[in-house]
């Protein structure tokens, strides 16, 4: 592959939800991968701009975090990947008037993969822990604001999330997200 290859960007089942691949180069001395190009990602990145970077690293197997998310006027798209292990990815819909409003799509994110995940605003996302010690990179487009964030239960049955493993090692805050009640018309945009 030559560096200069474009990044593969491929749609989900849920609008706005993206799988970016990077193509890797292998030599001798080890791999080469670009992993954002403003240019190649301005159709799905549009005027927004990267103004904060984050790197979790979540040591136990079976590890969960989320369901998160961040309210108007502080919601945010991410880019994430993961720079060791391997993890699986959720991101569920929670857009007022989306039609496909309370559903998930997850992706595997690992090194190897090259995948990243581009999440929009007025989703929720989470993650468990497949590989031990393994870290993510996110690249947001809002400031993190307490007062805006928000979350939904993991285990939440209106989701049906099938996480591949027992969820194991939640903190407190992730254990208290509520379940989306009846009442729930979605985060409006």
């Amino acid at each position: 592959m030559l560096v200069g290859e474009p990044l593969k960007v491929s749609s989900t089942p849920l609008e706005g939800l993206t799988i970016v691949e990077s193509p890797q180069v292998h030599d001798a001395r080890g791999a080469f991968a670009r992993r954002f190009c403003d240019r190649e990602l301005a159709p799905m990145v549009g005027a927004r701009r990267i103004v904060q970077i984050n790197q979790s690293r979540t040591r136990a197997v079976g590890a969960l975090r989320g369901m998160h998310f961040q309210r108007p006027p502080h919601a945010e798209m991410k880019l994430i990947w993961c720079i060791h292990g391997r993890v699986l990815d959720v991101a569920v819909d929670l857009r007022r008037g989306s039609p496909t409003m309370l559903r998930w799509h997850a992706v595997e994110l690992s090194p190897a993969s090259g995948r990243m995940i581009v999440i929009p605003e007025g989703f929720a996302h989470g993650f468990q822990v497949l590989e031990p010690d393994s870290e993510l990179v996110y690249l947001h487009t809002a400031f993190y604001a307490p007062e805006a964030e928000g979350g939904v239960a993991h285990d939440d049955p209106a989701l049906a999330i099938a996480w591949p493993l027992p969820p194991v090692d939640l903190s407190a805050r992730d254990r208290a997200h509520p379940p989306i009640g009846p009442d729930f018309e979605g985060i409006a945009l």
